[in-house]
């Protein structure tokens, strides 16, 4: 019982409370910046990959294939030793920050091909009587994808998107491969230091339900949404 006692020690965890919820802050500012592009990658890759134009529906499929099968620790190491330290293409003079971009890029650029077929799938739930209907009046592809076919397509998804979001915060902890340090390196870092030996238990618990924290309120909101913004068909 006194082992369990000493196991469950949360003397070190509010110790450094605020080193955790610095963690968290930086995890927070790196899926929102990923939300954010990765929605604008993946509606551009939707529309590629539904484009009249064979080049355009090539290069979508090759760029959704390629990121899907590829594991996301190997694009942010790319993006972190390949790009940023190899061919110096850095966003600052200050490492923290170009580090953070090249996170938030390559987190983005994988979610973005999963977000991209979400999106794919409801174009094709969208009549096509509405597309060639679209054409007969003479609006262009664009014009037609642009007021008619996506907004249907975001609202016939936002459920499947809302989960590819909250997979994608938790694909944050392994940003440490681009170098960019959020919670999950904190972690890390405070269980290597020996006032932790007593008081992982604890740290673990803790980071677990700070993800709880983000994730359930986002499942919670896109099923409100889902509901909320149905087609009726």
């Amino acid at each position: 019982m006194e082992q369990l006692l000493d196991l469950l020690d949360f003397g070190p965890f509010f110790d450094h409370f605020d080193t955790i919820l610095e963690g968290f802050w930086a995890t927070i500012r790196l899926a929102a910046a990923a939300a954010v592009l990765s929605l604008i990658i993946g509606t551009v890759l939707a529309a590629f990959r539904v484009s009249p134009i064979p080049v355009l529906r090539a290069v979508g499929t090759v760029y959704v294939n390629v990121l899907r099968n590829t594991p996301l620790t190997l694009v942010l190491l790319m993006c972190s030793l390949g790009l940023n330290d190899t061919l110096a293409l850095t966003f600052s003079s200050d490492a923290n920050t170009s580090y953070y971009w090249w996170a938030v890029l390559g987190l983005s650029g994988y979610t973005g091909a999963f977000v991209g077929e979400s999106l794919r799938s409801g174009i094709n739930t969208v009549p096509l009587g509405q597309a060639e209907a679209a054409r007969s009046i003479g609006l262009t592809f664009s014009q037609s994808l642009r007021m008619i076919i996506l907004p249907q397509a975001f609202r016939a998804v936002i459920a499947p998107l809302g989960s590819v979001f909250i997979a994608m915060i938790k694909n944050t902890t392994v940003a440490i491969a681009a170098s960019y340090a959020e919670i999950a390196t904190q972690m890390k870092s405070l269980v290597d230091l020996p006032s932790f030996a007593s008081g992982t238990i604890p740290l673990f618990i803790g980071v677990a339900v700070g993800f709880m924290i983000l994730t359930l309120p986002a499942g919670f909101f896109s099923g409100w949404l889902a509901k909320r913004m149905a087609v009726a068909r």
